[in-house]
């Protein structure tokens, strides 16, 4: 079927994306905290946190000394922005795909980059502050000197108390480089790999068929992994400079990097290119097989909510 004679799927995608970003978060949480304790583990100014080895002994050792809270600390926030985001990405991706669809029969890579880039924007303007006490909740351990937040209201309380609204906004910068590249990457990767996997299954029947009953779970897992990969790599210098922003300031409210050039700078002299990668294993064990059970999952809920909506 032709794009011009596609249904509007705008809410099914939204709920598809949410259902699939809470899945997500549910299981690799644990990582996620591990990933952002490295970012901003520069070996000069993050001294409230320990001295971790590599992944598993930073699972060891936040599980021994934190125990499961320590895990999963900022969890609650990481749900609410994962299931909002996800749900808003898809909500907007698929919106600008629309939009952009009019006219052409098929939209082309260019297209599918513009639409992918211009949901991740929208989304990360709304969901910053949200990373951004996720990040700070995360980093909190035994030896931090600040009294530390209690959860997720007292974090934005507090934050909003002491440094204004402007703080729940750090980072925004390289978040919207990261939101626009990674999902742009993400998303063409995704479409791109698809079609070619649908023009070839297509290929060896002689039958017609919808995508939905050529593609497998395993495709879809495949296709969401392979998609995430590219991405991860190419767009992961952005996270590091984000967490490392959202720090929360020292004793004396001074933040310890001041802007996104300040930090590219400290970063290249004193760490060089590997500052800039910093916890990208726990980050890759975290958003490839994420990534495989979130595509795997809003394909099987649109599918679902598609076929209810035809029903009814």
């Amino acid at each position: 079927m032709s794009v011009l004679k596609s249904v509007d799927w705008q809410w099914e995608n939204a709920t598809a994306g949410a259902v699939a970003g809470l899945a997500t978060v549910s299981f690799s949480h644990p990582l996620d905290v591990v990933r952002t304790r490295f970012q901003v583990s520069d070996g000069r100014t993050s001294s409230s946190l320990p001295a971790y080895k590599n992944t598993p002994h930073a699972l060891w050792t936040i599980a021994r000394t934190e125990g499961f809270r320590g895990l999963y600390a900022g969890f609650y926030p990481a749900v609410i922005g994962s299931t909002i985001s996800w749900g808003l990405y898809f909500f907007f991706y698929s919106k600008a795909k629309q939009r952009y669809s009019k006219g052409h029969q098929e939209l082309s890579p260019g297209l599918h980059l513009a639409s992918a880039a211009e949901g991740g924007a929208l989304v990360c303007l709304c969901t910053n502050p949200i990373w951004l006490v996720k990040t700070r909740l995360q980093l909190q351990t035994p030896l931090h000197q600040t009294r530390p937040y209690s959860g997720l209201y007292d974090a934005v309380r507090t934050i909003l108390k002491e440094e204004g609204w402007a703080a729940l906004y750090k980072g925004l910068l390289p978040g919207l480089f990261l939101q626009v590249t990674h999902g742009a990457i993400q998303f063409t990767a995704y479409e791109e790999l698809r079609k070619v996997l649908v023009g070839f299954r297509s290929k060896e029947t002689e039958d017609e068929f919808s995508a939905a009953e050529l593609l497998t779970t395993i495709d879809y897992a495949t296709l969401g992994a392979s998609s995430k990969l590219t991405a991860v790599l190419l767009t992961y210098p952005f996270q590091v400079i984000r967490s490392r922003l959202q720090q929360r300031p020292s004793k004396d409210g001074i933040p310890i990097y001041m802007d996104s050039w300040h930090v590219v700078k400290e970063t290249a002299r004193f760490e060089g290119l590997r500052g800039f990668y910093r916890g990208i294993t726990a980050n890759l064990l975290k958003n490839v097989p994420a990534a495989s059970v979130t595509f795997v999952v809003y394909e099987n809920v649109l599918n679902m909510l598609k076929l209810a909506r035809r029903n009814s």
